[in-house]
Formats: structure tokens, sequence, C-alpha cells
């Protein structure tokens, strides 16, 4: 990757205002996936002075600063009460610590990666992103919105639940991103979400709805609804996994995971 200038701002509009003039400069979170997307960025702009590094916990919700890496979120009591410790488990599945200390909540959400293995955790929590310039945004709208945001996300809010959850990835070795991933909770209705597709994170709405609108959950319902999730799926085929194998990673860990948060 080719940097022209690196520039540290010490306002939130400052940062706006550079990287709104011109469609080369670019924001640097924790910087560990950004060479993935980016080749040249005219102004590499720096957020490290606008002390967006927090996690503060408020009555009904948990705040959680941009510039927080993934590693403070993944040690952090107050993090790992949520959903029976969803985002602390999927977290520490991510390569190794020296990553993890690196990468920041931030950057893993905004770069919309389609390996992400926080993107689906986060769609199945009740997670907000907080934009300096643009607002509130739900989780599920700002990744349906096509491209990339210009604008500084500065915070997100998770609520405080504690549903029963499931995580799974599975990849080749630690250090290697997902082939798939598979997040659930539930508490009296599920939410399931399924990623590196190969393609991004989506929530599987006809089967949540499928299982949420049934009287009890069976074998034979469960069973159904991995049917009605394979076919509402993008799953296909990259140098990861063929698109059979995905489908059988998703029938197997789907009804692993639903039986699993009904016990």
């Amino acid at each position: 990757m080719n940097v022209n200038e690196y520039v540290v701002v010490d306002h939130v509009e400052k940062a706006y205002q550079l990287l709104n003039q011109d469609k080369k400069n670019q924001i640097i979170a924790g910087g560990a996936w950004l060479k993935l997307s980016v080749k040249e960025v005219n102004k590499l702009i720096s957020l490290d002075h606008l002390s967006l590094n927090y996690i503060k916990e408020e009555k009904d919700f948990i705040e959680i600063g941009a510039m927080t890496s993934l590693r403070d979120l993944e040690m952090n009591s107050v993090v790992n009460d949520l959903d029976h410790g969803l985002l602390s488990l999927a977290i520490s599945k991510i390569m190794g610590v020296t990553i993890r200390n690196l990468a920041s909540i931030g950057g893993s959400i905004m770069g919309k990666f389609s390996f992400s293995d926080i993107l689906p955790v986060l769609l199945v929590m009740d997670c907000k992103l907080y934009f300096h310039h643009r607002g509130e945004m739900n989780i599920e709208d700002f990744m349906n919105t096509r491209g990339l945001e210009r604008d500084v996300l500065t915070h997100i809010k998770i609520k405080k639940q504690n549903r029963k959850s499931f995580f799974k990835r599975v990849a080749h070795t630690a250090l290697d991103f997902s082939m798939i991933n598979i997040a659930i909770v539930y508490d009296d209705s599920f939410m399931i979400s399924v990623g590196s597709q190969p393609g991004m994170a989506m929530l599987c709405k006809e089967t949540m709805s499928y299982l949420n609108e049934t009287s009890e959950v069976t074998e034979e319902v469960i069973k159904e609804a991995v049917i009605i999730a394979l076919n509402e799926l993008n799953l296909s085929s990259n140098l990861r996994a063929s698109q059979s194998y995905r489908e059988v990673l998703v029938k197997t860990y789907l009804k692993r995971g639903i039986r699993q948060v009904i016990e």
C-alpha cells in the first residue's frame, strides 16, 4: 500500500472533512486489514488522538469507542457478559493475540469484510452504529448500504442481554480466514446469521421467521429450518471452500447451534 501523507487529527470534524476532500483519502483505525482493500492512499488519517478507545457500561447498553482494540473487548468482563460471551468468543477465534491487539472494532466494522467473524455476531445482537455526520444507524442497514460510508464511525452501542448463544467458525488453520461462520442467539425468539458464504454476513430472516412461528422446535423443525437457510443463503465457491462443502458445514453447525441454544 502506498501512502503519500500521514495526518493525525485532533477533532473528529477534521477527520470527516479530510476524508471527504478526496476519494483516495482514507481513515486508519487499527490498520490490520486496510491494505487488503486499499492500494493507493493520498492522505491516511489517524484517529489516535480522538480518545475513541474505551468501553463504557450504561444501564441498558454498553458503549464501545471505535478505536477500541479487539483484544480489549475480548478481555473485558462487561463485554463477556453479553449473550453468554458471544462477542468475546468470536473475537478470541480471530488469528493471534498480536492481530487482536492491533485491529479495532471500528475498522473491523467499516471494512465490511466478507470473511469477518465479528459482523455475523453483531448482526444477531442489538447493535447500533454512531457516525459523526449521519448519526445512529442499525448494523444491518449499514451492511446493506452499497459501498463504504464516507463518514467517521465514533462508537457503537450494544444492548445488554444475556440470551443463550452459539458461535462457530470453520477455517483451514487458526490463522486463516473463515470458510463459514455462524452466530445464533435465542431467548423468546431466534436470531441467526451466517457469514463467509463467501459473501458478507447476512441474517437468515426466512429461517428465523419459520423457527419463531413454530410452537415447538423438534428435530423435524430443525431439519426444515436448515433447508430454508440453504435456500436463502448465497453459498458459493472460492479458494477456501467449495459451495458443496459450505453447504455441508451449514447443515452440520446450524443444526448443532439450534440444538445448543434450546437446551
